[in-house]
């Protein structure tokens, strides 16, 4: 079942723990600040790009080079979408054992985290992430390959999602 909200809407209410329902996980989505923060760099970005390839040709050489900034405004166009489809595929989900994150579009990629392997949970938030109150969550296990990332939790969600599997981490290594 998938959440539109990354709100936790467990058996203890909105801090409690989200236990799977039968074999099934609940899966929580990311919250739409990361879309409209990763939109809004799109727009500002690709903008400035046809700005300048469109308006400095413009001027210099004639209004016909100025259709040099239609690339970067179909890029612009088509990255709205696809920037969509990617937030819409992130998303993970808390089990007794350990964490699932799940990603892509046309890859599909699942991440299983297990809680005694975790090495370190670590909170980011860049200057940007901050403005727009987001934060994400880095945990780091003793292989390489398996660190995972989940972007643009609110900071709340990001907290207690470190301190959760802190204390599960702690728990499980011990019992090693």
């Amino acid at each position: 079942m998938e959440t539109g909200s990354p709100q936790n809407t467990g058996p203890d209410g909105p801090q409690g723990t989200i236990e799977a329902v039968g074999n099934e996980p609940v899966w929580i989505a990311l919250p739409p600040g990361l879309l409209k923060m990763r939109r809004l760099l799109l727009v500002v970005w690709l903008g400035l790009i046809a700005l300048a390839a469109g308006l400095l040709p413009g001027l210099l050489a004639g209004p016909a080079w100025a259709a040099f900034a239609l690339p970067p405004l179909a890029l612009m166009v088509w990255g709205w979408v696809m920037i969509e489809r990617n937030w819409r595929s992130w998303r993970y989900a808390e089990r007794s054992d350990d964490l699932l994150i799940s990603r892509g579009v046309l890859w599909r990629e699942e991440t299983v985290v297990p809680y005694g392997r975790m090495q370190l949970v670590e909170v980011t938030s860049g200057p940007v992430e901050r403005h727009f109150g987001l934060a994400s969550v880095q945990l780091h296990t003793a292989a390489a390959a398996t660190d995972a990332t989940i972007p643009g939790l609110d900071p709340a969600e990001a907290e207690r999602l470190r301190d959760r599997l802190t204390e599960l981490g702690e728990a499980r290594s011990a019992g090693l």
